[in-house]
């Protein structure tokens, strides 16, 4: 393996874990300032700031990749983006739904 500091790793996190706002920026490839004016703006459920340091839920991950995704693919504003987003993970619990036995 690779010790670049740019390589990102892919893999499934678990439901219950907590990333800092640097690892999920560094996962996003996003500066961390990117994802602290989106904070602020309330587009990120499911985030805590315990003794000053950001912890983000292991969903705002892919969160924060769709909308990087939709920011820079189409242009759209981070309330857009937030919206779109939404509705993703509405339709990912939707599929869920309809594939269990």
């Amino acid at each position: 393996m690779s010790t670049h500091d740019d390589e990102v790793l892919i893999g499934c996190l678990l439901d219950d874990s907590w990333l800092t706002l640097e690892q999920v920026a560094a996962a996003c490839t996003v500066e961390p300032n990117w994802l602290i004016l989106r904070i602020e703006e309330g587009l990120f459920p499911r985030v805590e700031s315990i003794a000053g340091t950001w912890r983000l839920s292991s969903a705002c991950l892919l969160r924060a990749r769709r909308m990087h995704q939709l920011e820079r693919d189409f242009d759209a504003g981070p309330e857009l983006a937030a919206l779109v987003a939404d509705m993703m993970e509405e339709m990912d619990v939707l599929r869920a739904r309809v594939h269990q036995p």
